[in-house]
């Protein structure tokens, strides 16, 4: 869930009108060429990007990071479940097991 709010707070952060949300809230140039040039940067999955002109990223430098941070803990987090639930079931067949010395 962590890494779902991130990514959207990291592909959001421009809002919807970029050129806006460059001039009046970031106090940046908004650089057309640049964006037409770039056209595919803002539609990315990973790693995101939504620059105004070629110095400036709408995008917060801490959502590239974190997102791979948060998806490295999420695939931890499985092999930890995994390899917990094994070795319970593991303990569980040998507790089951009839004996075989008779």
């Amino acid at each position: 869930m962590g890494g779902f709010l991130t990514w959207f707070w990291g592909a959001w952060s421009g809002g919807l009108d970029v050129a806006e949300t460059c001039t009046l809230l970031k106090g940046q140039k908004y650089d057309d060429a640049y964006r037409t040039e770039h056209w595919r940067e803002p539609s990315q999955l990973f790693p995101l990007h939504n620059k105004c002109n070629a110095s400036y990223d709408l995008v917060p430098a801490w959502v590239n990071p974190m997102l791979v941070l948060l998806a490295f803990l999420a695939v931890a987090g499985l092999i930890a479940a995994v390899w917990a639930t094994v070795v319970r079931l593991r303990r569980l067949w040998q507790r089951c097991r009839p004996s075989s010395a008779l």
